[in-house]
């Protein structure tokens, strides 16, 4: 692009542009990044530059960019039937075939599917759901909800108060009231002189400590990454995931298993929820059920909630574009495009194993205290040239680390003090070493100064 285009763009974007997460003061003195194109696991820059996308753009482009299988499908929707709503009692093709589709990946209990556009509406959909089938069960009492402290669930009013960031609350007054917040399973963020599997344990035994504070019978759900993405890619010890839910069966809560970011592929299954048995009541989707080609969120029910909703009556919740067919058919062909391209195995087998075993090899590097990762995901806690003993409180230094590896080629995620990892799935074992390589020499450019 043209110095003169670029600078155009820049302006309008100063000028016309709120951003998702964004100081726009600090953008703006270096003028905002603008990806231009993007191929297979590749995105290139308004300067020309070739980046390797370790991100998949926000966790979501699974089958990477270019995709002409999602292309020619969204291409023959459009011209068939771009648009008709799911409201007034009708529907469209692809929207069914999308609902059963789904029912035939996940885990057995869950064969409803309720649409929305993203991972937020998403959960405010599953929350909406939880309030209709205790008022319908005459239970009206059960109106509270778990989460935990890290957590990230959206940004909505209600799904903001779920999620577990400070810098989602304050400038909102947030949470809204019944909404509580149990431990997490990240005992480096704590400092705590436990090792993993007992710090999970004590995560647990503070949640039930939680529930009983409450009165279990006020309690509704417990809401529940199995790995919590953008909370700083939180892995849960062996044991704790399974002790969580069966923390809900004990005390006859629901169990929502929020999957934007680990469904479809990304931890070598279709689901962690199946990975892991956590047998959901409620299942929350987004992001790479479209490999982010096109916005979409889905919220699966189990049978035996769906059988209180259907003989309720009138379900009055709903999105103009809940089962858009245009995005439905993109998600039909990019469910199509991960089967038939065997990346469920691609990851379980070959790079998943691979990524990780390069993640690893970091953990002795001078600019990292902490590692965690499973499967296509991955994060490295940072200390500086001091140590962890010389970081200032909030100075979170994964931005700039993130900054650095961008130079060097490479897109990740600063969080906190922590870079986070998680390329297409499409990745190969070659790209793998570019993009460690990259991250490697960032750090050692971090720790210089």
């Amino acid at each position: 692009m043209a110095v003169s285009v670029v600078n155009d763009l820049r302006e309008s974007d100063r000028a016309y542009h709120l951003h998702p997460f964004t100081d726009h003061a600090d953008m703006h003195k270096s003028g905002t990044h603008v990806v231009h194109s993007g191929e297979g696991i590749y995105v290139v820059d308004e300067t020309g530059k070739k980046l390797l996308d370790g991100l998949a753009g926000l966790w979501c482009v699974n089958v990477g960019y270019g995709c002409k299988e999602i292309i020619e499908a969204v291409t023959t929707q459009m011209t068939r039937l771009a648009f008709y709503p799911s409201f007034f009692n009708s529907t469209t093709e692809p929207a069914i075939m999308l609902s059963e589709r789904l029912a035939q990946l996940a885990p057995a209990r869950l064969n409803r599917t309720f649409f929305s556009n993203s991972g937020s509406e998403a959960n405010e959909t599953a929350l909406k759901t939880i309030r209709a089938y205790y008022k319908l069960r005459g239970e009206e009492a059960r109106h509270k909800i778990i989460s935990r402290k890290f957590a990230y669930h959206g940004v909505t009013m209600a799904s903001a108060s779920l999620t577990g960031l400070a810098n989602c609350h304050g400038a909102f007054n947030l949470p809204l009231p019944g909404y509580y917040h149990a431990p997490a399973p990240y005992p480096y963020f704590e400092n705590s002189d436990m090792d993993e599997e007992s710090y999970g344990k004590w995560c647990i035994e503070e949640t039930e400590r939680l529930i009983l504070a409450e009165d279990p019978k006020t309690i509704a759900a417990i809401f529940a990454e199995p790995i919590q993405g953008a909370g700083g890619v939180i892995v849960p010890p062996p044991g704790y995931l399974q002790a969580l839910r069966q923390l809900a069966r004990k005390y006859n809560l629901l169990f929502v298993a929020d999957e934007v970011i680990t469904g479809f592929g990304r931890l070598g299954d279709w689901f962690a929820s199946s990975l892991f048995e956590l047998d959901p009541d409620i299942m929350t989707l987004a992001k790479g059920i479209t490999s982010g080609y096109l916005p979409m969120g889905a919220t699966m029910v189990s049978d035996e909630i769906a059988e209180v909703l259907i003989k309720g009556g009138n379900f009055a919740h709903g999105f103009t574009y809940s089962g858009h067919p245009t995005v439905a058919a993109a998600a039909l062909a990019n469910l199509d495009y991960i089967s038939k391209h065997n990346l469920i195995e691609h990851v379980k087998n070959e790079v998943g194993p691979y990524f990780q075993q390069k993640l690893w090899a970091l953990k002795d590097h001078a600019a990292v205290g902490n590692v965690r990762g499973y499967g296509l995901i991955g994060a490295l806690e940072l200390v500086p040239a001091g140590g962890r003993a010389a970081i200032v409180p909030n100075s979170y230094i994964g931005i700039p680390a993130a900054n650095l590896c961008r130079e060097e080629g490479v897109i990740v995620r600063g969080i906190r003090d922590a870079i986070a990892m998680s390329p297409p799935l499409v990745i190969t074992r070659d790209e793998i070493d570019i993009m460690f390589s990259g991250i490697e020499r960032a750090l050692d450019r971090f720790l210089a100064g």
